[in-house]
């Protein structure tokens, strides 16, 4: 704090709890309070972060060598890169407050997810402080009323989606760490109360911004499933930057797809396992996926892939905690409504213009 802040910096606040409240990736969060009395949460880095970080990715780089060596149905190259380009961006807390700034403006009057505000005069590139939000852990109500429950699943899938959607940008830090759960009658914790509440998005580190075509793949690629359009599929996989394309390889793509658009291609209301318990949800695909890559691959991995194959499996993830009842094919189709990628590329533009990204 004195490096960030300088020496006197406890006279820049109110109050400032020295016991953390909260573990961050690359840092801690200590609870304050302004002068003007507002809650603050302060999200202070570990001294040395980044040549801690460069030597874990020089490591990663050397295990992702050895798969390839051992094991050549996914060449990891570019998720190695991919990995690495987000790893270092989260270093940057400026740039997470401008992740903040884009969030606001992407998710301005949505009333059931809530962003915190950014104070620049009490941040810097290694200290970002945003406003305290108060809220519950998103497991605490695993067992409430299922209204309760699928109020949260809408929300979580509203904060994923809408800002893809329309503006190209996801959240690829699905871990639940992330989110806590409001009051839908205010800001204080719930305590059992059966009726839909919110979602407060806590951390904006690691924030994919994609080009416009990429969301034209996602979009194309779910109506090729949905119609069983093979020149569609083709379509969007090549967008997204696979190549050299046999039939056998989209044949071995299309059974993660499917796995992963199940949910949003099936018209009703239902869990996202289906039915399949939810430690083998997944499992099968993946075994299959690999066993036909060993046979028909290699195939290289898209860098702009990762982060949403791992965002998407991450939100899957909540739904299965939440164990929620939706109609995932309505939700989605709402968020796609009226798509045109010359509208997302406009409204990104914009919004990475404002936020200064």
């Amino acid at each position: 704090m004195n490096a960030e802040l300088g020496p006197d910096w406890q006279s820049k606040f109110a109050s400032f709890e020295h016991h953390p409240s909260a573990a961050a990736s690359l840092g801690q969060v200590h609870r304050a309070r302004s002068l003007d009395g507002a809650e603050l949460a302060c999200k202070l880095q570990y001294p040395d972060m980044q040549s801690a970080v460069e030597a874990d990715l020089q490591q990663l780089h050397w295990l992702l060598a050895i798969r390839r060596r051992l094991d050549s149905a996914i060449d990891t190259s570019e998720i190695g890169k991919e990995i690495g380009a987000r790893v270092r961006e989260e270093l940057d807390y400026r740039r997470e407050a401008k992740h903040v700034a884009l969030y606001r403006a992407m998710l301005d009057g949505v009333d059931i997810v809530r962003v915190p505000r950014a104070w620049p005069e009490l941040s810097t590139g290694r200290l970002l402080t945003l406003d305290w939000l108060e809220g519950s852990k998103m497991l605490a109500h695993r067992n409430d009323p299922l209204t309760v429950r699928n109020a949260l699943a809408t929300a979580m899938f509203t904060a994923w989606w809408f800002p893809f959607s329309r503006y190209g940008v996801i959240h690829g830090d699905p871990h639940l760490g992330n989110y806590t759960v409001f009051d839908a009658r205010g800001p204080r914790p719930r305590k059992n109360v059966a009726e839909p509440a919110g979602i407060n998005l806590l951390d904006y580190g690691c924030i994919r911004i994609f080009p416009p075509k990429f969301v034209r793949g996602v979009v194309d690629l779910y109506h090729g499933l949905l119609h069983d359009d093979d020149e569609l599929v083709v379509r969007a996989y090549e967008t997204w930057g696979f190549r050299r394309l046999s039939r056998d390889l989209i044949d071995t793509l299309n059974i993660w797809a499917r796995f992963i658009y199940a949910p949003l291609l099936d018209d009703r209301v239902r869990t996202i396992a289906n039915g399949v318990a939810p430690a083998e949800y997944g499992r099968r695909e993946a075994f299959r996926v690999h066993q036909a890559l060993k046979q028909k691959g290699p195939v290289t991995v898209p860098r702009e892939f990762v982060f949403m194959d791992r965002a998407a499996i991450g939100l899957g993830a909540v739904f299965l905690h939440l164990r929620a009842e939706l109609n995932f094919y309505r939700l989605f189709n709402e968020a796609i409504e009226r798509f045109a990628m010359e509208r997302v590329a406009k409204r990104q533009a914009a919004a990475l213009a404002a936020a200064g990204l």
